[in-house]
């Protein structure tokens, strides 16, 4: 299922940042006057990190069934100490912070002028449960795509023209897209196009203030707008290609099982998304688009 040198490379990458960022908290921690203990794990963080990535490449649709069925059985080589599956869904917490730094500081692609950005709907539960759901009572809210009404969160991605993902945000299910980019949290590696769906049409101070920025703005007009001028023909044809955002959110999906509504708690729910992310990002081959077969030059801006 996976290759040797696919578990070994991503285990050596995890595993030398989490060694140097542990380092970092040791020389710039504050210790106070009670001693504590720092015993580790079984299975370090980096392992359960491995593991965690190795599922969401898998193809499984549950963990435990990969844990239990896979892991246990063929992955014993190269993690002998494994623990049982309950100790194992306990140890996931504590790879949220590092992990999440990971994938920002080294996993993330970089901007070549052309991005992508869009939105996804993450179920935590059926429609039906909503208003009994506890795990994300408080958190998680009612939001409406061009699908219909979920319950749960939002994931706003921006990839490049290569499928790289540049960055991402997680927000309650009834956050508009545009206000994504009013916040400007995700945008700031961001420069030249930036194409987008209707939701992402924003009033003109907004558009002149993302101009300023860099940032050209490309979406498609509602029916009830008259359009002010022509699309340059690049522009148009790169808009016609927002299908790839639409392919990288299906692998996530369904191969990367980033969406599902069995979550216990929070903390598993969101190192879930960030394996998924971190798993896609590992990927050799993602979805791109072929600009070598035009002047890439002429489809930037700046």
């Amino acid at each position: 299922m996976h290759k040797d040198t696919d578990i070994v490379e991503i285990y050596y990458q995890i595993d030398n940042f989490f060694k140097d960022l542990d380092q970092f908290f040791i020389e710039h921690s504050i210790s106070g006057p009670k001693k504590r203990r720092n015993r580790k794990f079984t299975l370090s963080n980096s392992e359960v990190a491995t593991i965690m990535i190795c599922f969401h490449q898998s193809g499984y649709k549950e963990f435990k069934s990969f844990y239990l069925n896979h892991v246990s059985k063929y992955m014993m080589s190269y993690f002998p100490k494994l623990v049982s599956y309950n100790r194992m869904v306990e140890l996931q917490k504590s790879i949220a912070l590092p992990l999440t730094l990971f994938l920002k500081m080294k996993l993330l692609g970089g901007c070549t002028g052309i991005s992508f950005i869009d939105s996804t709907p993450i179920k935590i539960c059926d429609n039906h449960r909503i208003h009994s759901n506890k795990v994300f009572k408080g958190i998680s809210q009612t939001g409406c795509t061009s699908m219909g009404w979920f319950h749960g969160f939002k994931l706003h991605l921006i990839h490049n023209d290569e499928g790289y993902i540049i960055d991402f945000q997680i927000t309650p299910g009834n956050v508009h897209d545009n206000n994504i980019l009013k916040s400007k949290i995700i945008l700031k590696k961001i420069y030249g196009k930036l194409f987008g769906d209707k939701g992402y049409i924003v009033n003109t101070a907004v558009f002149e203030n993302l101009f300023m920025d860099g940032i050209h703005l490309i979406t498609k007009l509602r029916r009830n707008m008259k359009s002010k001028c022509l699309t340059p023909l690049y522009d148009a044809y790169l808009l016609r290609k927002r299908a790839i955002t639409e392919t990288i959110i299906d692998q996530l999906k369904n191969i990367s099982q980033i969406e599902h509504t069995r979550h216990r708690s929070f903390h598993n729910f969101f190192v879930n998304i960030i394996c998924s992310l971190a798993a896609y990002q590992f990927k050799e081959k993602k979805p791109s688009l072929r600009l070598d077969l035009f002047d890439t030059k002429q489809l930037t801006l700046f």
